[in-house]
């Protein structure tokens, strides 16, 4: 018996210290880390993750780090890449609310967002906010939902396509307020808001680094933002939240999330989230993500148990919108 417990008592310790080894020996020298990014090149997600890639790579020794844009399907295809990669950290996924909403969206999905991958992080927020076209009556909050109630047969909510943020923010403000509009979908955030601003449609939900601009330059109508607190960008301060003009609980940001897939050895997985805690306090980073309206994560979210938890809890806030809402993308 004392054999054996000296067997084991070994056995653990070899096997700490191989964990440790692996820890320091990763990235190994000339082995560059890819990011998949499950978007096109270019969009608000590859920006953050071309920014995140030059913050992280000075933690991880001067790494290496590439960018791969693997779009489509609403961003299952390149999410899909980085669960069958290999669980060696060197295969990264930078995804946003998608990774939330996908499970809801799809009928069948190649992977299961909760048990495939191994959680890294939150990145940052970017807030949201509901917008109107120049020409519509209703100049505040209130004196939009009495227009609604009297034109709700005739209003429609403009979204940049099936999943996409502006599309999930119209269908919890449908919810909310217990109505249901007519979606136009585009191709994009870009043709949306130009027929807005044309007087084409009339609302549209969709994030601050593509409306604050327009907001700003009285292009567009603005009604309230999606955060629990009002935002301090200049030109966004004076505008409501949803919950102060009386939508209790109407609270939306998109969220980045850092992954790897499941079985990544534990010891790689501090080193890349020790790696991100430092690359979300880099002063570069900040200042870029602020030009986009984004606020860098710095709560428990960045530890990879409450990554994984709160994701779980964005699942289950999603899943029964988007079902409600009967809308499938196969």
């Amino acid at each position: 018996m004392t054999k054996l417990f000296s067997y084991s008592v070994l056995a653990a310790a070899s096997a700490l210290a191989a964990m440790g080894a692996q820890a320091q020996e990763f990235p190994a020298s000339g082995r560059p880390i890819t990011i998949v990014v499950p978007f096109t090149a270019g969009g608000p997600t590859d920006r953050v993750a071309r920014d995140l890639a030059l913050a992280l790579a000075k933690p991880l020794g001067g790494a290496s780090i590439i960018i791969d844009n693997t779009a489509g399907a609403g961003s299952s295809i390149g999410t899909a890449k980085v669960a069958r990669a290999a669980p060696d950290g060197y295969t990264l996924l930078l995804n946003h609310i998608g990774m939330a909403t996908m499970p809801g969206l799809y009928r069948k999905l190649p992977f299961d967002v909760e048990k495939d991958f191994s959680y890294l992080g939150i990145v940052n927020d970017v807030p949201m906010t509901l917008i109107g076209k120049p020409n519509l009556p209703a100049n505040n909050y209130k004196e939009l939902t009495s227009y609604i109630a009297a034109n709700k047969a005739t209003i429609n909510l403009a979204n940049a396509g099936i999943g996409s943020a502006s599309h999930l923010c119209g269908l919890l403000f449908q919810s909310a307020i217990k109505t249901e509009l007519t979606g136009v979908p585009y191709k994009g955030a870009a043709p949306a808001i130009a027929d807005l601003m044309g007087n084409q449609v009339d609302l549209l939900c969709d994030q601050t680094t593509n409306t604050t601009q327009q907001i700003e330059g009285k292009k567009v109508k603005a009604y309230a933002v999606t955060t629990a607190k009002r935002l301090t960008t200049p030109g966004l301060k004076d505008l409501p939240t949803m919950q102060e003009v009386g939508v209790a609980g109407f609270e939306v940001t998109i969220w980045h999330g850092l992954y790897a897939p499941k079985g990544t050895p534990p010891a790689i997985v501090k080193r890349l989230n020790d790696a991100l805690k430092v690359a979300l306090k880099d002063p570069v980073f900040v200042k870029n993500e602020e030009a986009l309206g984004a606020v860098v994560a710095s709560d428990k979210r960045v530890e990879p148990a409450e990554h994984q938890k709160f994701v779980a809890a964005e699942i289950a806030k999603w899943t029964p919108i988007i079902k409600a809402a009967g809308v499938y993308a196969d």
